[in-house]
């Protein structure tokens, strides 16, 4: 087997070395899904012909979902491509370092290292900034996200991965705020179809020179045909009824999911979101990656949250009681067996 370097050696929740996972508490994607109208959509799609170069029908599409002018809606291959290519702009711009929240996706840092901009301690020092609400790990607003709208010239982007997976609380943002943003959107998560690749930015008001710099820095055709059919397929009525119901039926399960974990002797922290952070009750006898290893051959996979600078925790998407009854058997069997 081939061994990659160090600096190709991404971390991320979902399939491995070992393959898909059983039961998969790793990634945040909706545990409800696929999304039947949305992966119709994207069965239907024809792979055989370019898609719009420009975009036409479907910015339109979202610009009147978001009840923006088309000026404002930015097309990207991913929300990863995305996090590189603002940072592309940033540096290009002069920019020398970057403010990240606390614990946040790796890809934001990673950006900044493959560009050469240091990560510094206070926001107004830096002209990028990049917010989460609900973030990730914590699926909690992170502390000072209102400052950030005060950011003049700087680019500030808030991550909305999350935010059609919310499932208490409200965006800790007004209105006015928000509108200083540039807003990340990827639907793959909330529609459990991660593997189409496709994201769409909602930029601030004025901010056509940017948008037109950022277009000059994307490759033809970032979004492919199924990328498209989703995208179109998530401003449609049936796609966003079907979201809300799910969201009632991961309510019900968080709530369970998070009795569960209690019972077994974890410390959950508080999220807004279809997951949460939480401290297991690993046995004393291994350490907590043992442990998750032990998990793996279970077929249960969890994130563990060291890369995203909490270690001793692990990142839990809410899933289906089925899969939440084999964490427990499995973890119940790990601490039996090293006791």
């Amino acid at each position: 087997m081939s061994q990659y370097p160090s600096a190709m050696a991404r971390i991320h929740g979902g399939p491995d070395h070992h393959g898909v996972p059983l039961h998969d508490f790793s990634t945040n994607s909706n545990a409800c899904g696929p999304c039947p109208f949305a992966l119709a959509a994207v069965r239907q799609a024809d792979a055989s012909q370019y898609p719009d170069a420009s975009y036409t029908a479907l910015r339109a599409r979202l610009a009147d979902f978001h009840g923006v002018p088309v000026s404002r809606v930015l097309l990207a291959g991913s929300a990863s491509e995305f996090i590189f290519r603002i940072t592309a702009l940033a540096a290009q711009q002069g920019g020398r370092s970057v403010w990240l929240p606390p614990h946040s996706y790796g890809d934001y840092a990673q950006a900044a290292r493959a560009h050469r901009l240091a990560v510094v301690a206070q926001a107004d020092d830096a002209p990028l900034r990049w917010a989460c609400d609900p973030s990730s790990p914590l699926g909690a607003a992170h502390a000072g996200l209102g400052d950030l709208a005060d950011g003049g010239a700087a680019l500030s982007v808030l991550d909305r991965a999350y935010e059609p997976l919310r499932l208490d609380g409200a965006l800790a943002l007004t209105g006015a705020q928000l509108q200083t943003f540039w807003q990340l959107w990827t639907p793959n998560k909330a529609l459990g179809l991660t593997g189409v690749r496709a994201a769409y930015v909602i930029a601030p008001p004025g901010s056509e020179d940017a948008v037109m710099q950022l277009e000059t820095l994307a490759a033809s055709w970032p979004v492919g045909a199924h990328g498209v059919a989703m995208l179109q397929a998530w401003a449609t009525s049936d796609v966003q009824a079907w979201l809300a119901q799910s969201l009632h039926t991961l309510r019900e399960w968080k709530a369970r999911q998070l009795a569960l974990c209690e019972a077994l002797g974890w410390t959950c922290l508080p999220s807004d979101a279809n997951f949460f952070c939480a401290r297991p009750a690993w046995p004393q006898a291994a350490t907590l990656p043992q442990a998750l290893t032990r998990l793996r051959a279970h077929g249960i996979k969890l994130r563990d949250t060291a890369s995203f600078g909490l270690p001793g925790h692990v990142r839990v998407s809410v899933q289906p009681p089925q899969a939440q009854d084999a964490l427990h058997n499995a973890w119940q069997h790990i601490v039996k067996a090293s006791s």
